[in-house]
Formats: structure tokens, C-alpha cells, sequence
């Protein structure tokens, strides 16, 4: 059973799973309304926090928003900071993620971001633990960015970022008859689609694959290189076809496509048999896959929200920050 095909519509079996979302609803009205109240504790991480999250299960592309906005404030010369849950790692304390960090032990998007940025980045199960730790670690940091946690409302946040993908609300059903983890339209700050269909209002972004692919000693290799050369492709992300996909707009046609699930650690897997192909994989991947197929390439995602998205961000952050200094 695909859920993800189910959700799409209003069909049967979503109508069957109808009556357990009505429970799920309940459950998360009443805790949001425990935080509202203070029953639950909400805390401030005492430096401007935006939270990039979403409302529907699975992935939505949070991670290369969560990059673009961390290199666009650095190039305004603020000290970023990142705090994530580290989602599939096999630790749960809260800790740094640094340049050889293992991807298993902090997460892959947080070592990606890490790699990527070279921004602090911390994870631990209760953001604002993170925080707390990152701003002790870099007391420099004037701005965190909260790789997901739109649930998480112990963190208080000042700006929210949801994040829509071509599905958009799906059937517009809460979990499990639907993908919505709250209902939808809720309040926040700012509507950002990485599709190409966006369902509804929000700013848009422009994806696309890099010209050159990167070895793991990070040596660059242009695509245009590859174009005649056997290739396999794997993915191990919630979409693997859309990266398929990608390499083939570029003009690379693999002989075989090999789609994994979300976040697999790769600690089992062994690359097609076989002699003369090259391995292509996403940048996600490959801080994984390198450890199996150091020959691999890894083919980082270029990820460019429209200028007005910026635009909007910035005045929100100076309003936050007048706020604060008030």
C-alpha cells in the first residue's frame, strides 16, 4: 500500500483511515493549546530563531531551503547557526556536527549543511538543547535556523518557514487518512514550493543540478564529461526519480537507476557488479556512499528561491531584531 499515492485523493481507503485522523487532530489541537497555555513549557534560545518546516509527512526539500537561507545571511555578514533533530542517527545525545563528522551519528542532512556551509550546526533531540549548546560553543551566532520543527514548539521561533512540494496539502486530511501533520492553512510568516507546480500562493524556487559532479577528495568533474561514459545511478532520498530525473535533463542517461529509501545508511549495500561505469549519486548520499564507492560522484543540487523570497525574509528578520533590541 502506497500512502503516498492514497493521500493524493479522497479515495476509499484514505475514507476508511478518516475516522483515526479525526483522534490524531485532537491529540495535536490539545498539545498546541498546552503550549498556548504555558502547561507546556516554551523556551527562547535568546538570538532570532527561524524554523523551516513543513506540514505534510515526507520530504518536501526543508534541507537546500534551510542552506540557501543559512549562505544568503552569511553573505549578509551574519554568524549563522543550524540546530536539527539529526532525523535516522544512530545517537541521541546532543552534539557538534564537524567537517568528518560520521553521517550515521549526526544525521546526513545536518553533516550535508555542515559540509555544505561550514556553518556550526548542533543536534540533539530537544532543539532548543541544540541551541543552548551551539550558542555556548560560537556565542558569536545572531541567528539560528531550525533544520525542521514546525511541531516542535518548545522551541519558540520568530519567523516560520513552511516548505510545499507538487503535492501541495495532498487530499487536504490529517494523518493517517491524509500527509497533513496539522491542518492546513495554519499561520506562518512565509510559503516557499520547491516544485514546479505550485498548488497554491507562495514563493518559488528555481532546482537544477550543478555543471560539475565532485569526487570525494572534492575535485570537480564536468558533467558535460560524463555524457558518453556507462553510468549508474543511486539515490537514497524521498524521492529518488526526481534526481533521476535531473540527470537526464542534463543530458546523462544511466544504464540502470537504483532507488533506496530516505536516509538509508548504506552500512549493507555493495555497488552493481560489474567494470567501467561511473557511480553517480546525490550530495546526501554520498557522505554515506564514499565510505562503500569512494570512486563515486556526488552531483550537488543547485537551489535558488526567487529573489522576492529574500526580500521577504529580510524585513522579517529586521522586524525581529528591532523588536528585540527594543
Amino acid at each position: 500500500m502506497n500512502l503516498q499515492r492514497i493521500w493524493l485523493q479522497r479515495g476509499v481507503l484514505a475514507g476508511l483511515l478518516w475516522p483515526l485522523s479525526l483522534l490524531y487532530g485532537a491529540l495535536a489541537t490539545t498539545r498546541r493549546v498546552l503550549y498556548g497555555l504555558g502547561l507546556l513549557a516554551t523556551e527562547r534560545a535568546g538570538v532570532p530563531v527561524i524554523v523551516v518546516g513543513n506540514v505534510i509527512a515526507g520530504g518536501s526539500g526543508k534541507t537546500p531551503v534551510v542552506m540557501a537561507i543559512v549562505r544568503h545571511l552569511q553573505a549578509r555578514g551574519l554568524k549563522v547557526g543550524v540546530v536539527s533533530r539529526g532525523y535516522g542517527r544512530t545517537t541521541d545525545d546532543c552534539r557538534e556536527v564537524h567537517e568528518g563528522s560520521d553521517p550515521n551519528e549526526v544525521g546526513d542532512e545536518p553533516a550535508l549543511i555542515r559540509r555544505s556551509t561550514g556553518a556550526p550546526v548542533f543536534v540533539a533531540r530537544r532543539r532548543i538543547e541544540a541551541a543552548r549548546a551551539l550558542l555556548a560553543r560560537h556565542p558569536d551566532t545572531r541567528c539560528i535556523v531550525s533544520d525542521d520543527g514546525l511541531q516542535h514548539l518548545a522551541l519558540a521561533r520568530d519567523i516560520e518557514i513552511c516548505v510545499f512540494d507538487d503535492r501541495g496539502a495532498g487530499n487536504g486530511w490529517l494523518l493517517p487518512a491524509g500527509p497533513l501533520r496539522e491542518r492546513w492553512p495554519r499561520r506562518c510568516d512565509l510559503v516557499l514550493h520547491t516544485g514546479s507546480r505550485p498548488a497554491f500562493a507562495g514563493f518559488t524556487a528555481q532546482r537544477s543540478l550543478a555543471e560539475q559532479a565532485v569526487r570525494l577528495d572534492g575535485t570537480p568533474v564536468p558533467l558535460a564529461a560524463l555524457a558518453d561514459r556507462p553510468l549508474v545511478a543511486v539515490a537514497a532520498i524521498a524521492k529518488p526519480e526526481a534526481f533521476f530525473q535531473m540527470l537526464r535533463e542534463r543530458g546523462l542517461l544511466p544504464q540502470q537507476c537504483i532507488g533506496l529509501p530516505d536516509h538509508y545508511d548504506f552500512a549493507g549495500w555493495r555497488p552493481p557488479p560489474g567494470n567501467g561505469y561511473t557511480l553517480l549519486c546525490t550530495e546526501k548520499d554520498a557522505l554515506k556512499l564514499w565510505h562503500r564507492a569512494p570512486d563515486a560522484l556526488a552531483l550537488p543540487l543547485v537551489f535558488e528561491p526567487e529573489a522576492a523570497f529574500f526580500r521577504a525574509l529580510d524585513a522579517k528578520l529586521s522586524s525581529v531584531d528591532g523588536h528585540q533590541a527594543a
